[in-house]
């Protein structure tokens, strides 16, 4: 890990004393971690955060890639990152990782030098209408006056209080007049810094009573679980899930939650199912925590098959995602049963029993047609995931590879993550690298070929952990498109949806200094794996080629066969 930050006998400073405000005040709330795009309107901060070496400050040029580096940070050490760019377009490059942050409740501290007032629209150059510019997404914006002041102190503090107490992104935007790149060697301010409040949660026997006399009058309990951090749920919950008959639980890929009764390919599970089916599934109580799901299809079912009931636990916040939300638990989701399941019964029922038996069919059905089928995305996915190493970090990116990834079972000492707030392709890359620069665990990035090339900058960065692993899926194009209604082989769909290329990774990876190779066949993958593993002397990229045209109807066949 490489730091910007150099040690002098004398400390340096940015003679603007709206600049030493918000450094000061950043150290003094233990905002350490800096991300720095290079840029001149933003040189006072930049020189007052590299001078320090209290901040760990990375330089990444590209302000879009910059973002979801941080995000990546921040996904992992779950404290808030701060970005720094200098004035105009460059910091509308961070929206798609601030919107990313904002719906994932990743902490995120955007801090973009501007021009003062009196310069912007009157044809200035470098010059855009920056405050209030993520208001959409903003949990707070601090738009800040040029002359240091208790009022800027003040709206600091808040923006960074609120970033840490409500787990988002937030927006510090901060007037500078040349010159800009004078400096002292004592501060000239005297900060005002505001403790964050650490609200205390707390939920009585009293608040869940009524809700646990319906829980223990029902037969049909679905548990759904979103986007989850590894080793969120204590053991003592996940147990009692499993050994309760009237509850099924459902998991994602990204839920990183693990026991032998969770159904964990709800695809697998509910696509073959009958009308009959969906209404023998639907459950009376559904009951939701952590972020976004990913299968579309549990989403349809909940939203034409509702509940009668739905109650989401989550501190912050509670979307309505399948029309049906009558309660939000605001608490954590452990303290929430500890509180709740001492009042709950067993309860005789056979709904688990019933959807266990079809997991067992559906076992059978899945393991005969991955053995049978040719080489192929299915087929890569199944290979790469059951190669993973025990106790790492996969990050994977979105559409068609997150999708995959949902079909094939995980071993459970595998942390996983996906930009799923947004559920763009725009920074995954990013991301992961971020995360690996920010984790001791060797970090494995599954990614296609569209993802990879439109994230490409990502690569430009001199952090890059020696083990980190790229495993790039390269179908030629936009493989999701092909399994979505309305594909047809045209002119059209090839350019404009499917995105059609022959693009590879080959000369990206030698540009940026990593180790490539390539797979096309089963035997080639499995050699590829095992070398890929073995070497850690510099980042690799390992490249496998999938025939573009069998690659849909594979996937779409499967679920026919599961019946």
């Amino acid at each position: 890990m490489y730091l910007c930050s150099f040690e002098t006998k004398t400390m340096i400073y940015p003679k603007i004393p709206l600049a030493q405000s918000i450094i000061e005040i950043c150290l003094a709330k233990g905002i350490t971690t800096i991300i720095i795009s290079p840029g001149s309107r933003n040189a006072p901060l930049t020189i007052g955060f590299v001078s320090n070496p209290d901040f760990q400050c990375y330089s990444i040029a590209d302000e879009r890639a910059a973002a979801f580096f941080a995000l990546g940070i921040a996904q992992q050490t779950k404290q808030p990152v701060a970005l720094v760019c200098t004035s105009g377009s460059a910091l509308l490059n961070y929206y798609p990782a601030f919107a990313e942050a904002f719906y994932s409740q990743i902490p995120l501290i955007v801090i973009s030098a501007d021009r003062p007032q009196s310069k912007i629209d009157i044809g200035d150059g470098q010059t855009i209408r920056q405050e209030n510019v993520f208001e959409n997404h903003s949990l707070y914006n601090a738009n800040l006056h040029e002359v240091a002041s208790t009022e800027n102190d003040l709206k600091i503090n808040e923006a960074i209080n609120t970033a840490i107490t409500q787990k988002g992104p937030v927006h510090i935007n901060a007037p500078f007049e040349e010159p800009l790149y004078e400096t002292v060697s004592e501060l000239s301010v005297e900060v005002n810094i505001i403790a964050s409040a650490n609200a205390t949660q707390t939920i009585s026997i009293e608040e869940v009573s009524e809700f646990a006399t319906i829980w223990n009058n029902s037969t049909k309990k679905m548990i759904l679980v979103g986007v989850n951090e590894p080793n969120a749920i204590n053991e003592k919950i996940i147990d009692a899930f499993a050994k309760e008959e009237s509850v099924v639980v459902l998991t994602e890929t990204t839920s990183n939650l693990h026991h032998d009764t969770f159904i964990k390919n709800i695809d697998t599970i509910i696509t073959p199912f009958t009308n009959d089916d969906f209404e023998d599934f639907r459950p009376e109580i559904l009951v939701t925590f952590g972020g976004m799901v990913v299968s579309k299809r549990i989403k349809a079912f909940l939203r034409k098959y509702k509940p009668k009931y739905h109650w989401h636990i989550d501190s912050l916040r509670a979307y309505d995602t399948f029309g049906a939300l009558t309660k939000h638990f605001e608490v954590d989701p452990n303290m929430f049963f500890d509180t709740f399941l001492p009042l709950t019964n067993s309860i005789e029922s056979n709904y688990f029993q019933q959807l266990d038996a079809v997991k067992v069919l559906r076992k059978l059905k899945s393991d005969w047609y991955l053995s049978k089928i040719s080489f192929s995305d299915f087929k890569v996915f199944e290979k790469v995931i059951h190669c993973l190493p025990t106790n790492s970090q996969l990050q994977i990116s979105n559409s068609s590879a997150i999708r995959y990834a949902q079909l094939i079972d995980i071993d459970p000492s595998i942390e996983v993550y996906c930009n799923r707030g947004t559920s763009g392709i725009d920074g995954s890359t990013s991301t992961a690298i971020g995360a690996a620069v920010a984790n001791e665990k060797q970090t494995i990035f599954i990614t296609g070929d569209v993802g990879f090339l439109y994230d490409s900058n990502a690569l430009w960065n001199n952090y890059i952990p020696k083990n980190f692993k790229i495993i790039l899926i390269n179908n030629g194009g936009g493989g999701i498109f092909r399994i979505l209604p309305g594909h047809e082989e045209t002119p059209v769909f090839n350019t404009f949806f499917e995105t059609s290329h022959c693009l590879t990774a080959e000369y990206l990876a030698k540009m940026y200094g990593f180790e490539y190779s390539i797979a096309s066949d089963e035997m080639s993958l499995e050699t590829s794996l095992t070398a890929l593993y073995a070497q850690n002397e510099k980042p690799s990229i390992l490249e496998i080629f999938t025939p573009t045209l069998e690659n849909n109807s594979i996937l779409l066949q499967y679920f026919k066969e599961l019946v």
